[in-house]
């Protein structure tokens, strides 16, 4: 593969191939969190490229966002998902970043009001699909439904065990609506998550990230991870893919993310909306006053 300035490789089929997951069963131990597939640079390299990716993606994202506001019917759903620590704000800070907010609707999940509760799992998710020519990133999601209900005994096996079909409905109608769908699984390792729950607790200004009860959860690491295998396997559909996203190394997550998501943009193609009036005349008008 040849390489360009920044260390990133110019892979066939472009990173989604790489990092998609493919049907069957799932594994996510043969998954190194410390692996950077599609680049072969250095941390700083990274970091500089995920830069560069800036004009471009706004660019698409401008081209979607105009054309959403001219009858355009296409908007595009990113699902951020992974262990506590494994980055969903960070990329949203270091990819989203790089787009116009205007463009984008992000929504943050945390546990379900009573009142959420009593409209059923999905009713609060609907609320955040993405209007036409919008971006939406969720950062945590549905499937929250099938992973910490699951492994905290929140509903039922019955229960979450129904939800699988429930969601790949629900993403199946997105998908037949014009909303293209994008879920980034953030793989981090046990360890890595340590170090950056270690580095909270040492630095007062990050004490306000820091949740005790993040110590609970790490206990039930081996649940959580057959509940993402479950997740993953179940919900993996054409409409809907999976990616895997080696996490442990920020940069490369950021930069793995944004160029998903920059992929999805240019296989989309949206186009600058053709002008409804005379330019011509306009131009002419405006010059006369």
């Amino acid at each position: 593969m040849a390489k360009d300035k920044k260390g990133q490789k110019a892979a066939g089929g472009g990173l989604r191939d790489q990092l998609r997951v493919p049907s069957g069963p799932v594994d996510l131990t043969t998954y190194d969190t410390r692996a950077t597939p599609g680049f072969s640079g250095s941390k700083n390299e990274g970091k500089a490229a995920l830069a560069d990716l800036g004009d471009e993606v706004s660019d698409w994202q401008e081209r979607l966002f105009a054309e959403g506001r001219k009858g355009g019917e296409r908007s595009v759903l990113l699902v951020l998902q992974g262990m506590d620590t494994s980055g969903k704000g960070g990329v949203i800070r270091h990819g989203a970043g790089l787009m116009d907010p205007q463009g984008l609707k992000i929504t943050s999940f945390k546990a379900p009001t009573p009142a959420e509760k009593r409209r059923g799992f999905l009713w609060r998710i609907r609320q955040a699909v993405p209007e036409h020519g919008m971006i939406g990133i969720l950062d945590r999601s549905h499937y929250e439904d099938v992973l910490i209900a699951r492994v905290r005994g929140l509903v039922a096996p019955n229960v979450w065990n129904q939800r699988y079909n429930q969601i790949n409905d629900f993403e199946a109608e997105l998908a037949a609506n014009g909303v293209t769908i994008v879920k980034c699984y953030l793989h981090i390792s046990p360890q890595e998550q340590r170090v950056r729950l270690e580095a909270r607790l040492d630095d007062p200004t990050k004490h306000w990230k820091y949740n005790p009860g993040d110590v609970d959860e790490r206990k039930l690491w081996p649940d959580y991870m057959d509940a993402y295998h479950a997740a993953i396997e179940r919900c993996n559909t054409p409409a809907a893919p999976w990616f895997v996203i080696p996490s442990d190394r920020k940069w490369y997550r950021n930069w793995a993310v944004t160029t998903i998501l920059l992929e999805t943009l240019r296989e989309l193609n949206p186009q600058w909306p053709v002008a409804d009036f005379d330019v011509d005349q306009e131009k002419q008008r405006l010059a006369a006053t």
